[in-house]
């Protein structure tokens, strides 16, 4: 039988863990999530087979957009036009690398700040997971007739996680359906499809937590291991006791249709 890690090897293991891109592949094993019911890969497979020019926002390491394009689409019915967004310098490398091949372009712009890119430039706007939505921005660049699909982080996700790292936070009242809605309807689009999921996520050891939580910045705003070294014994122990802590990720799906 192979020796059982201590904590402490655990959260160094964790800590260690690169933390660029998309990639989640590392959590083989050691945490799971379940998948949304829709099937974001496969939707958005569908609409970039009939899309003429394709800005994906917040890309990441490219690694959704690149894989959707090359199963979607020949050589000689890819989109004319192909761009991407992000923000974080070494995702924007990763990106590049993924996405250039595939003759896209890919711009370093900050969450917040407008797209560089003309009004009425692209026939089909997606996201994955965005941090931060700008709708007017997502209006304005998509064409007469164009269509924005996101699956978009819902309301309180992995709020279990959160609250047993932080203690008991405040409800977010942003990020569900109705927002989306309003959102989206407030600058002119028509939403078409509008979904919402709780999905089961489940972790197996403490390293699959840290590697989670420097991921996935939003969850633990500011965490470090040193600084939540206290709950991180607490979780360990939770796992050693129950055989994984259970939280549970929250996903929105929005499609909207920009009027002809």
């Amino acid at each position: 039988m192979p020796r059982q890690r201590t904590f402490e090897e655990l959260i160094a293991e964790g800590d260690a863990v690169p933390v660029a891109g998309w990639d989640f592949s590392w959590f083989g094993g050691r945490a799971t999530e379940e998948r949304p019911s829709w099937g974001y890969a496969r939707l958005l497979s569908e609409r970039i087979g009939r899309a003429d020019a394709v800005l994906d926002i917040q890309t990441g390491g490219g690694e959704v957009l690149a894989e959707t394009v090359r199963r979607s689409a020949t050589d000689a019915g890819r989109p004319r036009r192909l761009a991407a967004t992000e923000s974080w310098p070494p995702n924007v490398e990763l990106a590049r690398r993924a996405l250039e091949p595939l003759g896209a372009v890919v711009a370093k712009v900050d969450d917040d700040e407008p797209l560089p890119f003309p009004a009425g430039t692209f026939d089909l706007v997606v996201s994955r997971h965005p941090t931060v939505v700008l709708w007017s921005e997502i209006a304005r660049v998509l064409t007469p007739g164009g269509t924005y699909l996101a699956q978009q982080i819902g309301a309180g996700t992995n709020r279990e996680l959160t609250d047993f790292m932080m203690g008991p936070q405040p409800a977010g009242q942003s990020r569900n359906a109705d927002w989306a809605q309003a959102q989206a309807q407030a600058v002119g689009l028509r939403v078409v499809d509008l979904r919402e999921q709780a999905l089961r996520v489940e972790f197996f050891d403490v390293a699959a937590v840290v590697h989670f939580l420097k991921k996935v910045l939003w969850t633990v705003p500011g965490f470090t291991v040193a600084g939540y070294a206290e709950p991180l014994a607490r979780i360990h122990a939770h796992i050693q006791e129950h055989g994984s802590f259970v939280s549970h990720a929250q996903r929105l799906l929005v499609e909207a249709r920009k009027p002809s």
